[in-house]
């Protein structure tokens, strides 16, 4: 009798497959959708991002006023001359004496310009920029 349960039961498999299939390709379809769909969303909220980037910087806005007599220019150039040492304290102090910056100087630099560039997109949109340049 086992023998004749387990035939009747591949039996059943068997018809229930085409069934399977056709939502397994249906699950598929609608995940490329979304997909898609997350994608359009993503390539318009950058537009939108840069949109207003552009339209910030267009305004002129932006404080450049050296901090501590360290330019934006020379805060964006150590910070990519240091890399992943930018926490490092004694290494970042080291990279600024090179430029003549004092420690305290730079301290004050690094915090100032951490800041304006959260509070301040121009700001932060110019150090991206000049970061990849250097």
């Amino acid at each position: 009798m086992g023998l004749f349960k387990q035939m009747k039961d591949m039996k059943n498999m068997v018809e229930q497959a085409p069934g399977m299939i056709a939502q397994g390709q249906q699950l598929a379809a609608q995940a490329q959708e979304m997909a898609v769909a997350q994608q359009a969303a993503a390539q318009q909220a950058a537009a939108q991002a840069q949109a207003a980037n552009t339209a910030a910087a267009a305004t002129g806005a932006g404080d450049f006023t050296p901090i501590n007599g360290v330019t934006i220019e020379q805060y964006a150039t150590l910070c990519k001359q240091l890399g992943a040492g930018a926490g490092d304290a004694a290494q970042a102090h080291a990279a600024a004496a090179a430029y003549g910056i004092s420690p305290a100087d730079w301290d004050a630099a690094s915090a100032g310009w951490g800041a304006r560039m959260q509070s301040d997109r121009v700001v932060g949109t110019k150090f991206r920029d000049l970061y990849l340049q250097g």
